[in-house]
């Protein structure tokens, strides 16, 4: 018996006989269609992308209708300009995010997600279950302390 017998075989709904995004088609290539293998480039490089830190919560606000620098800024406590300006220009390097400047007085610039960013909603939507089916103790405190701020931000 090799080392791996034992262990179930779990499938991947997001790769399925009809889908066919480059992802999948690049997977493909290293997988019995429908098991999940260790290393599949396409899932590596997304999981660079939006693993990175604040990426996830930066496209969730954007999912929520938060379209502008100032409105990511108060609604992400503990994300300092630099780094939202960072992400936002490798979110719009990615076609995951547009920015648009709007010549009014004073400027104004306006964020939105793209086709490829709204599509992450589903993802981002199983993620925030997981987290809530699984909560550790640091990101229950994390996030009562978001509601707090949040809380005393509308007072």
């Amino acid at each position: 018996m090799r080392n791996n017998d034992h262990m179930e075989t779990h499938t991947a709904p997001y790769l399925s006989e009809t889908t066919d995004t480059a992802a999948a088609t690049e997977c493909a290539a290293h997988a019995v269609v429908r098991d999940i293998v260790p290393f599949c480039p396409a899932f590596h490089r997304a999981m660079e992308l939006i693993g990175r830190r604040w990426t996830g919560v930066i496209v969730r606000a954007m999912l929520a209708g938060v379209s502008q620098f100032s409105q990511l800024r108060v609604a992400i406590p503990g994300l300092s300009d630099r780094m939202l300006s960072e992400r936002l220009k490798e979110l719009e390097a990615a076609g995951i995010v547009t920015r648009t400047v709007i010549p009014d007085t004073p400027v104004r610039v306006v964020y939105a997600l793209t086709d490829k960013g709204r599509a992450l909603n589903d993802v981002l939507l199983v993620v925030s279950q997981w987290a809530e089916t699984w909560p550790d103790a640091a990101l229950h405190e994390a996030a009562t302390d978001h509601a707090a701020y949040a809380s005393d931000a509308a007072e």
